[in-house]
């Protein structure tokens, strides 16, 4: 099985104000790198990161940038989708840059999810099927041509979910996310 990481850093951040919410510094690191460090760490064949103007340096991906962020996450999805597919991989692992605390353990479960082509798996807080998600290369295809803002949530309907930790699925949305996250890197809960 070959993977290739899609981390979705191009998202417009509306709730978070004027700052570039992904370059905002968390315990000392840029809250996008956060996810981008853990997916560094996987014995993953490819990362890619779709991504708008940003002051970010993404070591270790191969930048993908998305000129039209307000068409939503879907067509950030496709973006990073394509060069995946074109690559030849078995699986894609989704992932969003705004989610710092997923652990490298729950994506190994994700990864470990993969049985077949058909594969798919996600998220799971015990209510919600959610990103993370591992998709098989028989949805290539149908993740490529997403648009609009949902996502490939519909797909998640059909995944294997799988529970993460307390907390692991937290994201960023909002300047109270943010402080939140950090107080929970401080020990501050």
């Amino acid at each position: 099985m070959s993977v290739a990481a899609v981390l979705l850093a191009a998202g417009l951040s509306r709730r978070f104000g004027t700052d570039d919410k992904l370059a905002m510094q968390l315990d000392g690191v840029p809250l996008g790198l956060h996810a981008a460090r853990t997916l560094a760490g996987l014995p993953l064949d490819h990362r890619i990161v779709v991504t708008g103007p940003s002051p970010l340096d993404w070591p270790g991906f191969t930048p993908v940038t998305n000129d039209r962020p307000e068409q939503g996450m879907g067509h950030s999805l496709a973006l990073g989708v394509r060069p995946a597919r074109a690559l030849g991989v078995s699986a894609v692992l989704v992932a969003l840059a705004d989610m710092p605390f997923v652990s490298s353990c729950h994506f190994a479960l994700l990864l470990s999810c993969y049985r077949d082509p058909d594969s798919i798996a996600c998220s799971s807080d015990g209510k919600r099927r959610m990103p993370p998600a591992l998709f098989g290369s028989r949805w290539f295809d149908a993740l490529a041509d997403l648009s609009g803002d949902t996502g490939a949530r519909a797909l998640l309907g059909k995944a294997q979910p799988v529970i993460a930790g307390a907390d692991e699925l937290a994201d960023v949305d909002d300047r109270a996310d943010f402080h939140a996250a950090a107080g929970r890197l401080k020990g501050n809960f």
